[in-house]
């Protein structure tokens, strides 16, 4: 009888330590991104440019939505590599940028050409053609990146994603 007592207490401990062992990979599983989501900013790359094309891919006087990737991408971000921003020729051959996340909640805004309005579907943001507030919850006005043209080619200065705020 204490055979058996000893097999049934040898299983009890083998399964413990087994379940042990797995809840810890799967811990360690659950921390590996969460550890790079804390490190990531002190790793960050710094600016870069971006080219978004050619100057007469622009029309004057419109604003239309160009999408690039991001700087320093890593190998697990699939899509999330690509990013976006509203860019706008101006009548006097300049360029505007403006960024696509609302400054509210960082909800992607879209350009509504008809009346001149970034909108933020999400809580009623509503932006001007200069990307300043006009209603809604949004505390400051559309981040504006850099924008240049070099050798005929319109680029962005950009960085890692903005955080609303």
């Amino acid at each position: 009888m204490a055979s058996m007592d000893d097999a049934a207490e040898g299983r009890r401990r083998f399964l413990a330590r087994l379940a042990l062992a797995v809840s810890g990979l799967a811990a360690l599983a659950a921390a590996v991104p969460l550890v790079a989501y804390f490190v990531r900013p002190a790793r960050s790359a710094a600016a870069a440019w971006r080219d978004l094309g050619a100057v007469g891919d622009f029309a004057p006087g419109l604003t239309r939505k160009v999408v690039y990737p991001t700087p320093d991408p890593d190998p697990w971000e699939g899509t999330a590599v690509r990013n976006a921003a509203w860019v706008r020729r101006e009548l006097d051959g300049s360029f505007t940028a403006f960024s696509i996340y609302c400054t509210h909640t960082g909800c992607p805004v879209r350009w509504v050409e008809e009346g001149g309005l970034f909108l933020c579907p999400c809580h009623g943001g509503v932006f001007d053609r200069d990307g300043d507030v006009s209603a809604g919850p949004p505390p400051r006005p559309l981040d504006r990146p850099v924008v240049r043209v070099r050798n005929g080619r319109v680029e962005i200065e950009v960085a890692d994603v903005p955080t609303p705020g």
